[in-house]
């Protein structure tokens, strides 16, 4: 009997233990620079929001702030919208770009084991912010309110001298009141009701939101067979175009129509609600992937899902001595997806590159498969030809969620806003995004990430031997974390923001209650001074 192929790709992974050379090789500390990039990037951007946000409240017309905050945040969602694009575009070359001749590449984009250009992305992004940050410096020391009159400008010019030739002392007793007016914000921000509330749905609600958008090019990728670079560009044309949309269109509502702080909280509840019920409609998008002899199917093709790697070895492939590390998968002809050529029972092989075409399969044979070209090609198979029907059903559902969120972000907003008093709104708005950021953008991905990975059928190996990325998932049970975990989350959020409703509804009906008795009172203090 002819030995079975067992090694033939460019990527194919060694068979043979790690070398002791190989466990003395130090490990890469390119890691730190990410680290540190990443510190200084959020240093940097860290106070525009708060200070920003502060201003366009404090300095703006009451009625003219949503919609110019509406307008911010619809720019910060552009640049996310290019961002992706990029990604996109980056993750489509190969990551030796340059380096490796693109003829000598035998897999594809769509393969789990295909790494895009990552650098190039991160090279042309620190560019841009490094340029992005030139026009910082020529803004000018103080803006006006809007709406001032010339009076309050020549004050304010007058104003100038005396406060530049008491500079040193502003500046430290503006750094003494700071130190002494921390704790009595701080306090007064933990002892208002809407606003901790308010953390506390943000903080549920963006631990939801980022780990599925965290992970939803993976979940593209795995439930439909995508490449990265299909799925995050995807992903981007059809949702961040919408939410800009949304935060304009909502921010120009409530500017229209002057919403008080209840209303925004009212209009900000039912509408995300509507959107969370909408939300379950994605559990109907389905499409079932190739099936993978030995992890989701049995190689006599009964379904089934299997964890071990001992249930890749069958009778077709028991005398081929094949490594159960190597991820090389083959498409059979008969539909069934092979973790490599060697456990696919193939004995021989033509052609070369992308094209190489391997026969003899005895495990297509056994299969059942009545053919007398058994044989397997390169890469997993396509899936069902319902998945790419699916997957715009998924985006368009997806699409539709972002727009009515985003409707409902800007009310929601200026909830967190107007709960805050003028001298506050500053520290309050940091402490906002830092609590948001803290508690959720840094676990989310974490724990989400730990979650899915229990989902992984086969790890790959790296080339000391230890364990790599993973290159299929028992895509059932993922697709239940990725869209039950969240759907979870956000169920609990709506808790704290009813009793947030509750709060501002008793305040407003003891604010209007507070006016109507107010001319009654004016009556009784008059007739007491005729008297």
């Amino acid at each position: 009997m002819p030995l079975c192929l067992v090694n033939h790709s460019l990527f194919s992974l060694p068979t043979e233990e790690p070398s002791t050379d190989c466990e003395k090789k130090p490990g890469s500390l390119l890691w730190i620079f990410v680290m540190v990039g990443n510190i200084v990037r959020g240093m940097g951007e860290t106070p525009i929001m708060p200070l920003g946000i502060s201003y366009l409240e404090d300095f703006a017309k009451a009625e003219n702030s949503p919609f110019y905050l509406g307008c911010l945040h619809t720019a910060t969602v552009v640049g996310p919208f290019l961002g992706l694009l990029l990604a996109s575009f980056c993750a489509e070359l190969f990551v030796d770009l340059g380096s490796v001749d693109a003829e000598d590449i035998t897999i594809t984009s769509t393969d789990a084991r295909w790494v895009g250009a990552w650098w190039l992305g991160m090279l042309i992004c620190a560019s841009l912010n490094l340029l992005a940050g030139i026009p910082f410096w020529f803004l000018p020391r103080s803006l006006l309110k809007e709406g001032e009159t010339n009076e309050s400008v020549e004050t304010s010019k007058k104003s100038v001298v005396p406060l530049q030739e008491n500079d040193k002392n502003e500046a430290k007793q503006t750094v003494y009141e700071i130190a002494k007016d921390f704790i009595p914000f701080l306090k007064a921000l933990l002892c208002n009701p809407v606003y901790m509330l308010f953390i506390c749905v943000t903080v549920i609600q963006f631990n939801a939101f980022n780990a599925m958008f965290s992970f939803m090019p993976k979940y593209v990728e795995q439930q439909f067979g995508k490449s990265a670079s299909d799925a995050i560009f995807l992903i981007g044309v059809y949702n961040l175009p919408v939410v800009c949309v949304g935060y304009f269109f909502g921010g120009l509502f409530m500017k229209k129509f002057k919403i008080n702080i209840y209303q925004a909280a009212k209009i900000a509840f039912w509408v995300s609600l509507l959107e969370y019920l909408l939300y379950f409609g994605t559990y109907w998008t389905i499409c079932d992937t190739s099936p993978v002899a030995g992890l989701t199917t049995s190689y006599e093709g009964i379904e089934q899902v299997s964890y071990a790697e001992s249930t890749l070895l069958a009778d077709c492939n028991r005398d081929c001595d094949c490594p159960f590390k190597i991820w090389d998968p083959v498409c059979g002809n008969n539909g069934i997806t092979y973790v490599s050529p060697c456990l696919a029972g193939c004995k021989s092989s033509r052609g070369a590159g992308k094209n190489m075409v391997f026969e003899n399969c005895t495990c297509v044979a056994a299969s059942g498969f009545s053919s007398q070209n058994i044989s397997a090609t390169l890469g997993r198979c396509d899936g069902e030809e319902n998945c790419e029907k699916m997957l715009h059903y998924f985006l368009i559902l997806s699409l539709v969620c972002s727009f009515i969120f985003s409707l409902a972000a800007m009310p929601g907003y200026m909830v967190l806003i107007r709960s805050l008093r003028p001298e506050e709104k500053s520290f309050g708005v940091g402490i906002h995004g830092l609590a948001s950021r803290v508690l959720a953008g840094i676990p989310s991905p974490i724990y989400f990430g730990a979650l899915i990975d229990t989902t992984c059928l086969k790890w790959g190996t790296m080339t000391c031997g230890g364990e790599g990325a993973c290159r299929i998932y028992d895509i059932v049970t993922y697709r239940w974390l990725y869209l039950g975990l969240p759907a979870i989350l956000r169920g609990v959020s709506y808790i704290p923001s009813a009793v947030i409703l509750l709060i501002l509804r008793k305040k407003l009906k003891s604010e209007t209650q507070v006016l109507l008795n107010a001319p009654v009172e004016m009556q009784d203090k008059e007739q007491e001074a005729l008297k």
